[in-house]
């Protein structure tokens, strides 16, 4: 991924220090599993997925949100390598889960539009496009071990 200006690493780190994980995290991969329902498919394990509510309300889709955005916060340690800093992860998700690489995309977009409806006003056009390189920066790196 390209490299990140001394701007948008501000804005990117700005956000998140404000960011709610468990609540940021829960609703994006809530949202990805409710509008994109093929998702699902990987979360069988999760329990009742039947409807918008019971999803947004699952505890483990709620528990797994946290642990993803956790990941997408660690990233802002490592914007210059998210190749390196991703490795692993694009390891078991590519040879182990077999999650479709599209996926990645699909959770930063959902990502960008969750932090965007609790930061309002703050989240910018600039801190979007900064937020969006970062999820695509991310994305191509958990995406990388299928290349």
């Amino acid at each position: 991924m390209g490299h990140f200006t001394a701007e948008e690493k501000a804005a990117v780190t700005n956000i998140w220090s404000k960011t709610n994980v468990e609540e940021v995290g829960g609703e994006a991969l809530g949202r990805l599993l409710t509008v994109y329902p093929w998702t699902q498919r990987f979360f069988d394990h999760f329990g009742n997925l039947s409807s918008p509510s019971a999803i947004m309300g699952n505890p483990k889709v709620k528990a797994h949100g946290r642990k993803v955005i956790t990941a997408f916060g660690e990233a802002l340690h490592h914007l210059e390598d998210l190749k390196g800093a991703f490795a692993k992860l694009s390891e078991l998700h590519c040879d182990k889960l077999h999650v479709d690489p599209e996926n990645f995309k699909l959770l930063g977009n959902m990502i960008v539009i969750v932090l965007a409806d609790h930061f309002g006003e703050d989240f910018t056009p600039e801190v979007q496009a900064a937020w969006q390189k970062m999820v695509a920066g991310v994305a191509t790196a958990l995406g990388h071990k299928y290349h």
